[in-house]
C-alpha cells in the first residue's frame, strides 16, 4: 500500500542550528518512539524501529541513506526501507525536508513530505488511520526534541557560570600566596562534595527525552477510532430509542 503523508514540527532553535541537531541521527534516534541506531557510516544509517499493537509486536530492521543533504536551503532527501525480522511485512519510505525560519526567529519549523509503502499487518491500519498515526508520532517526536535541546541549553549556559567560579579561585590563591593565608576555595575543596556532585551529574538529564522501548500503535491507532466511533454509537442510540418510541405510540392507535 502506497500513501503520501505531509507533516510538519517546530523546534525551539534557529534552522542553523536545528540543521546540525537533526543530522546527528545517533543523537535524536531516542526522541522517537520506538526507534534505535545499530550503526552510521557515512551518510548510511542502519537502525531498528519496534511497534507495537496490543498483543502483536513488530520489529523492523533496514537502512536509511541520505541521498541529498543541501545546507545552503537546508533541504534534506531520506530514503529508507526496511523488512520485518519475524515476518514478510515491508516498509520503504522518501522523505523530503525542508528546514525554514519559524515564527519567531529563534526557532525553526521543519515540513516533511513522506511517500511511504507497507506491505504486510501493518498495511491493515488502512489508508484513513496512517496519516492520524504519522502526525501523532511526528508530534511525539517533536516534543522529545524539544525537551533535548532544552537540556542541552540548559547545561551551555550553565558552564560559563563554573568558569567565573575557576577565575575566582586563581584570584584567591594568588592574593594567599603574597599574604599567606589559605584561599577560600581550598577549604570549600577539603569539605565533602558528595551533594554538590550528585547534583552535577543529575542536570544534564533534566528534560532529557524518556525513551520508548517499542512504538505503541494502540494509542495512535485504537484510541482515535473510539473516538470517532463512539459519537457516531450515541447518535445512533439516540435515533433507536427515538424511533421505538415512535413505533410503540404507532401501534397503540
Amino acid at each position: 500500500m502506497a500513501i503520501e503523508l505531509d507533516n510538519s514540527f517546530t523546534v525551539p532553535v534557529p534552522p542553523e542550528q536545528a540543521w546540525k541537531v537533526l543530522l546527528d541521527v545517533e543523537r535524536i534516534a531516542p526522541c522517537m518512539p520506538g526507534a534505535s541506531v545499530l550503526s552510521v557510516d557515512g551518510d548510511s544509517v542502519e537502525g531498528q524501529v519496534k511497534v507495537k499493537l496490543g498483543p502483536l509486536s513488530l520489529t523492523y530492521k533496514g537502512t536509511a541513506r541520505f541521498a541529498e543533504k543541501d545546507e545552503a536551503n537546508h533541504t534534506i532527501v531520506l530514503n529508507a526501507s526496511g523488512k520485518e525480522t519475524r515476518g514478510a511485512g515491508t516498509a520503504s519510505a522518501a522523505v523530503n525536508a525542508v528546514l525554514k525560519p519559524g515564527e519567531d526567529a529563534a526557532t525553526t519549523t521543519a515540513t516533511i513530505h513522506t511517500s511511504l509503502n507497507v506491505t504486510g499487518r501493518p498495511a491493515q491500519f488502512g489508508r484513513s488511520l496512517l496519516p492520524e498515526i504519522s502526525g501523532k508520532l511526528i508530534a511525539q517526536f517533536a516534543e522529545n526534541l524539544a525537551a533535548m535541546i532544552s537540556a542541552d541549553s540548559t547545561s551551555e549556559t550553565a558552564a560559563p557560570a563554573g568558569e567565573d567560579d575557576s577565575e575566582a579561585d586563581s584570584a584567591a590563591a594568588a592574593d594567599a600566596a603574597t599574604t599567606g593565608a589559605a584561599p577560600a576555595g581550598a577549604a570549600a575543596a577539603q569539605a565533602p562534595a558528595t551533594a554538590p556532585a550528585a547534583v552535577k551529574d543529575a542536570a544534564p538529564n533534566q528534560g532529557a527525552p524518556k525513551q520508548e522501548e517499542s512504538l505503541n500503535a494502540f494509542k495512535f491507532v485504537v484510541v482515535p477510532v473510539l473516538k470517532r466511533v463512539v459519537p457516531v454509537a450515541a447518535i445512533a442510540a439516540g435515533v433507536a430509542v427515538v424511533l421505538r418510541k415512535v413505533l410503540r405510540r404507532g401501534a397503540k392507535r
